[in-house]
């Protein structure tokens, strides 16, 4: 550890360096602007000099938080990048999660390991359908949501109607933050409610000016109709506080930016199997939430990013594994920026790391320096598409076989092992997965497969007194299967089956989601 880290450290303490954590993920529909407010936000905290946008061509184009070569082709998200970076005496970790609806486990994963959200917003859409499910994992772990509603550049609703909107499809209070100066081509800043500040070229504009006269008239209604922030209120996850902008045009970021500073949460405790951990405990512990493989493909590495839940970590101590009951030492933790990354000599709750990883660690995995706990929350969800791999080069099965299983812990898909022998099947929320899926297995691997259909339409997992699961998978072999952890699924091929199956083993259970690292 350096000296200055040392001297901070000695300075502030363990609690004082640890309220100065801000982790947040942000979520949105795709296309609302995500990964360009993203760019944006590292930017304007310092963290690049030339800020990305997937629209845009050249150098432009290039965004550091979608650094895969299926991203920048296809101008989406598919992987969670993490960056850590510094602004404003606070150190964020921005998770910048998946916005398509097929990689919503990667997304659901991801949003255990942070303690607050950026919810962003088209101004001319509003709500839509993979915004209002991304808000409802939100609220069932009661994750503080901060709103900022982008593209105010362009064709826009109504801003009452977009407040009204969101607090009665997502029954959260709003408390307007910024409002906006003028709409669409005319859209020419933001006036802060807090401070009564002027932002943007709209700072010049004489009162007599026609977006001042309108803002003045919306202020006033403002003012009467809509609540205040209420600190107490947002930390519940009950309301929100809401900017205006465009990520676009950098107006409203380092509003958004400063309100993080202010008022984002400090690290939260973590539910665990028998008792909530609190981030100022000294004992470290760590959640694994994400693996990702090959994101230096000249070393074929593979990284299990973790989630600092308690203490403070670091660079050479031992934590336990409790899945294995095994040492893990942590040689090079790591910091990320997205696939660029700096050595980490010390990290706190809060914090996410990098720990390099040959297959030791899995999605759900608890390190901890003495206490044996397991943190929960970390699911598998029962895919709905199910294929058969196809190997189009027999010479390259045992590479399959291997490549599958590394990409099946990293969460890509989830791999299903028939017990009947026949060749491998993998389970997916949407098809783009299986795009990724081949993509992947090709530029990384180099197997080629492809895809063929199977009888079964639905998976879930079976659980019940170890007898009686043997003898009901002996029974149905054809139908069976085992996932990466060897645990039993039931394949059926429609629904009337699945339903005929519950009812015949009334003493099994089918599952449709698994705790990840816990027993069903």
């Amino acid at each position: 550890m350096s000296e200055a880290a040392s001297a901070s450290v000695s300075a502030t303490g363990l609690s004082g360096e640890i309220r100065r954590r801000r982790t947040f993920a942000i979520i949105s529909h795709p296309d609302a602007g995500k990964t360009t407010l993203t760019e944006r936000i590292l930017r304007a905290g310092g963290a690049i000099q030339l800020a990305g946008n997937v629209r845009a061509k050249g150098e432009r184009r290039r965004t550091k938080s979608d650094w895969m070569g299926i991203e920048r082709d296809r101008g989406i998200s598919v992987v969670t990048s993490v960056m850590t970076f510094e602004y404003g005496g606070c150190v964020f970790n921005l998770l910048d999660t998946p916005g398509h609806e097929d990689f919503s486990e990667d997304t659901y994963r991801t949003l255990t390991a942070v303690d607050c959200a950026v919810m962003v917003i088209d101004a001319a859409k509003g709500i839509e359908d993979r915004t209002r499910k991304l808000f409802e994992i939100c609220r069932l772990r009661d994750i503080p949501i901060v709103t900022f509603i982008n593209k105010m550049d362009r064709e826009a609703q109504d801003c009452f109607g977009l407040l009204d909107e969101i607090a009665s499809t997502l029954a959260l209070d709003t408390a307007p933050a910024t409002w906006p100066i003028g709409r669409a081509a005319h859209f020419a800043g933001t006036y802060d409610l807090r401070t009564r500040e002027i932002r943007g070229e709209a700072a010049a504009f004489p009162q007599s000016e026609p977006r001042m006269i309108a803002l003045s008239e919306d202020l006033e209604l403002v003012e009467a109709a809509l609540p205040q922030f209420d600190r107490d209120s947002f930390d519940a996850g009950h309301l929100t506080p809401v900017f205006f902008g465009s990520a676009m045009k950098e107006i409203g970021v380092t509003d958004l930016l400063d309100a993080l500073v202010a008022y984002g949460p400090a690290p939260r405790a973590q539910p665990s199997e028998h008792r909530e951990v609190r981030a100022e405990e000294e004992q470290v512990t760590a959640l694994i939430f994400k693996i990702q493989a090959n994101m230096d493909p000249n070393h074929r590495d593979r990284m299990a990013f973790a989630r600092i839940c308690s203490g403070r970590l670091t660079r050479g101590m031992r934590l336990k594994h409790v899945r294995t009951g095994k040492q893990f030492a942590l040689h090079t933790p790591q910091f990320f920026f997205a696939r660029d990354r700096q050595l980490a000599e010390e990290a706190f709750a809060g914090d996410v790391v990098g720990l390099p990883n040959h297959g030791t660690l899995r999605i759900g995995d608890t390190l901890s320096e003495q206490e044996e706990l397991r943190f929960t929350g970390v699911p598998h969800f029962a895919p709905e598409i199910l294929r058969r791999v196809r190997l189009d080069d027999a010479m390259k099965a045992k590479k399959l076989r291997q490549a599958l299983v590394e990409l099946a812990e990293e969460g890509v898909v989830q791999l299903f092992r028939p017990q009947d022998g026949l060749s491998p099947i993998v389970g997916v929320v949407g098809t783009l997965q299986l795009d990724v899926l081949q993509s992947r297995l090709k530029g990384e691997y180099g197997v080629a497969i492809g895809f063929e259909s199977t009888p079964f339409t639905i998976a879930r997992w079976v659980t019940g007194e170890r007898t009686r699961v043997e003898t009901f998978s002996l029974a149905n072999r054809s139908a069976m299967a085992d996932d990466l952890d060897g645990d039993p699924v039931f394949l059926a091929s429609s629904a009337f089956m699945m339903r005929r199956m519950v009812e015949m083993n009334p003493e099994l259970g089918f599952h449709d989601i698994k705790q990840i690292g816990l027993s069903n």
